[in-house]
């Protein structure tokens, strides 16, 4: 992981972008390692978290297709994500719709929220939005947080 790490911080903004792409997508990987690793090296911040957000969305919208497909056993067999977490997912955005998209951005179980959102064939428009806001936040958080210590 370090190398990949190091690999997408020499190809800075891009590198961002990819970084946030596969963490957005079902792929487990950390894009916030990325942004602070490039913050660090003196990138603007917030070009940073255009990039970051943008990719990370993507991702969303990647896992969102896929959950529109709607072949559950193709969810677990090719993402590995578990049917327990889509459930979860699941129960978590029952009576809420599209805008629990923003939540989007949690840690392991914003790939299972946005592909139970397109198993749920939300509204696409709302859940782009609420997907987006909750990106955004979620990097405005890291670049304040980050800039206490760099």
């Amino acid at each position: 992981m370090d190398f990949i790490i190091s690999l997408l911080t020499q190809y800075g903004y891009w590198g961002m972008l990819l970084a946030a792409f596969l963490a957005g997508s079902f792929f487990p990987f950390s894009s916030e390692a990325v942004m602070v690793g490039l913050m660090a090296t003196g990138l603007d911040p917030w070009t940073l978290m255009i990039y970051g957000t943008v990719g990370n969305v993507l991702g969303s919208v990647f896992n969102y297709g896929v959950g529109r497909m709607g072949k559950i056993e193709w969810i677990e067999k090719y993402l590995h994500v578990k049917k327990e977490d889509l459930d979860k997912a699941h129960r978590f955005l029952a009576g809420h719709g599209a805008w629990m998209g923003f939540f989007a951005f949690l840690p392991v179980l914003g790939s299972a929220i946005t592909i139970a959102l397109g198993l749920m064939r939300s509204n696409v428009v709302i859940t782009f939005i609420a997907i987006t806001l909750g990106k955004l936040f979620r990097y405005i958080i890291l670049i304040y947080g980050a800039g206490l210590f760099i």
